[in-house]
């Protein structure tokens, strides 16, 4: 599956009218849309694709066999935790805010209008974009720390700490020099040039 560049939508809805009117109305917005008539048609689909998957997850709240409250719960639980827009009638508004606790993204009450629901999942797929973004910084500070050897790692940690190299290489009971060397080598595979700046780099998220 490629990424559209103005976002995808996977849209899950049992009713045929109304999946083909939110599909056309997205894809009108320039969204790719993937359609679903149930919840396990999506999941069976998702097994096909790379991972993450990329995009959010429109979805109505009533459906056989499976509800949307339910396929919330089973995404999360496969760890996909993109965006979830809910498509819910009023009555289904205190089972909705249970999902919301979850983590599901928000929720539309029907009716609503067209310029809602794109807004909202334009909104969705915002947050998607500063998740993706968050996700391939994390990928590339572990890639970075993973690099390290285990002497490496153990200077590193010392060095965040605030401790002057001597310090270090007593505790180790290795050289001051040999300290140097696994600090510069540090400070060159995680891309940083002091030591504040190298804690700093492992506190942020």
């Amino acid at each position: 599956m490629t990424p559209h560049s103005a976002g995808t939508v996977f849209l899950v809805d049992d009713e045929a009218v109304v999946r083909d009117a939110l599909a056309f109305l997205l894809g009108s917005r320039g969204l790719l849309v993937y359609s679903f008539p149930s919840a396990p048609a999506l999941l069976e689909y998702l097994d096909t694709v790379p991972k993450p998957v990329r995009g959010v997850f429109l979805v109505d709240v009533r459906m056989e066999p499976m509800s949307g409250l339910i396929l919330h719960e089973t995404l999360l639980e496969q760890g996909v935790r993109n965006p979830l827009l809910f498509l819910s009638g009023h009555g289904d508004i205190p089972m909705v805010v249970e999902a919301l606790k979850k983590g599901a993204f928000d929720f539309l009450e029907k009716p609503y209008s067209d310029n809602t629901l794109v807004d909202r999942v334009e909104q969705a797929l915002a947050v998607e974009q500063a998740m993706r973004t968050d996700d391939a910084r994390q990928a590339e500070k572990d890639a970075r720390l993973a690099s390290l050897s285990d002497r490496e790692r153990e200077v590193m940690h010392r060095v965040a700490a605030g401790k002057l190299n001597k310090i270090i290489a007593d505790e180790l009971h290795i050289a001051v020099r040999t300290v140097e060397v696994h600090r510069a080598r540090v400070f060159s595979k995680l891309g940083v040039r002091s030591a504040a700046e190298l804690a700093t780099w492992l506190a942020q998220p």
